[in-house]
């Protein structure tokens, strides 16, 4: 992990801690990153529920209840299944919060209207949902890095 994405897991985990909330993660894109990044900041068992790594579609409605329909009509790479996946998220954990990406890491999957490097997130509580969509440049790992760092600063918006 970079040294801003480790500087920001643990903003995170301490604006986490402070108000009592525990995360969940839902990825697609990024594979387990988020969560590999949260993880490695010592105590984050303090903070951090689970993650859920749904890269097929049938993973997404199984796990976090995503309806197939839903993917048909927006895509898997939308606002409205990254809401969904968060929305999932919270409801299928002990989470308060949760952080969901899903997008194109590349170098292939490019459809019309959303080239490599899209990139959907939701942050998402009992109450509230928030997305987003973004593309981002660069290689596959540029794409990842760049959605973990997009991610994490996200939540922290959310949650203050």
């Amino acid at each position: 992990m970079s040294t801003d994405i480790n500087e920001l897991a643990t903003q995170v985990g301490k604006a986490l801690q402070d108000k009592g909330l525990l995360l969940a993660t839902a990825e697609s894109c990024t594979g387990g990153g988020i969560s590999t990044a949260i993880t490695e900041i010592a105590g984050s068992t303090g903070w951090f529920d689970c993650g859920f790594v749904c890269y097929s579609n049938a993973s997404k409605t199984e796990m976090l209840d995503v309806s197939a329909a839903m993917m048909a009509q927006f895509g898997s790479v939308s606002e409205e299944v990254a809401a969904a996946m968060a929305q999932g998220a919270v409801g299928g954990s002990n989470a308060h919060v949760a952080i969901s990406v899903t997008g194109i890491a590349g170098p292939t999957g490019a459809v019309p209207g959303k080239p490599v490097g899209t990139v959907c997130f939701g942050w998402a509580n009992a109450d509230t949902v928030h997305t987003e969509r973004l593309v981002f440049s660069g290689d596959r790992h540029a794409v990842r890095q760049q959605t973990i760092e997009h991610a994490l600063k996200g939540l922290l918006r959310f949650i203050n």
